[in-house]
């Protein structure tokens, strides 16, 4: 039987797209300012490719460019993302708490696991207070593969899980969940892809269908 429950952050709990473009902007504005960057801002390459570690993001985003300059890039883009979580700029996805609440009532423990930042993390739980009902947050900055399937090995490891289920919006979620022998739930939210989608166990399109999937998968189990 599931009691236990890992979730992805970005596109599945925290709607970054609220805050994402405004980051992203200032940080290839600051690019433009020091001549590393002559184009329009990646917005929709970015789009395309969230959920990959962010070495992979920034590869992409900027090709050419040495690996100081993505650094920096990196470091700046984070600093305004936390900048607009703290200032109350984005928003959880509809019904997160509330269903985060039922699933603590029902007797679940709750994970997230995320290829965002350590820093960036704490600020989204913080301001939102998730701690309330999540047992642990982790980062794909915690481990040297930057692999989020050995991520969410790290919590089956820890918290000796044997039956789970991973929620999240993109591939790198749904291949955590069959990397580690875990129920795969796949979340149609503002980055999903329908090709990725398709390899999931169960497809939902809001968290309020989350406690009716769990309990047809239990009771599958059971029976």
């Amino acid at each position: 039987m599931i009691k236990s429950l890992i979730f992805d952050m970005d596109g599945t709990l925290f709607q970054t797209d609220k805050i994402l473009e405004t980051a992203l902007e200032d940080t290839f504005v600051h690019l433009r300012t020091v001549n590393v960057w002559d184009k329009e801002t990646p917005i929709e390459k970015y789009r395309e490719i969230m959920g990959v570690p962010l070495p992979v993001v920034w590869a992409t985003l900027l090709p050419h460019q040495s690996k100081e300059i993505r650094h920096e890039a990196n470091e700046l883009f984070h600093e305004k993302l936390i900048y607009h979580i703290e200032q109350g700029n984005g928003a959880l996805y509809p019904h997160v708490e509330e269903v985060f609440q039922q699933l603590k009532e029902n007797g679940y423990h709750l994970y997230i696991a995320s290829n965002g930042l350590v820093s960036y993390l704490q600020a989204i739980v913080a301001h939102y207070r998730l701690d309330k009902w999540v047992t642990e947050t982790f980062s794909i900055e915690q481990i040297d593969s930057q692999n989020k399937s050995d991520l969410v090995g790290v919590i089956i490891q820890k918290y000796n899980i044997h039956t789970s289920a991973v929620i999240g919006d993109r591939l790198s979620d749904i291949r955590a969940a069959k990397d580690n022998g875990l129920i795969s739930i796949g979340c149609r939210f503002d980055f999903a892809q329908e090709n990725e989608l398709a390899q999931a166990d169960i497809v939902i399109n809001s968290l309020t269908e989350l406690n009716e999937a769990i309990e047809r998968l239990n009771k599958v189990h059971i029976e």
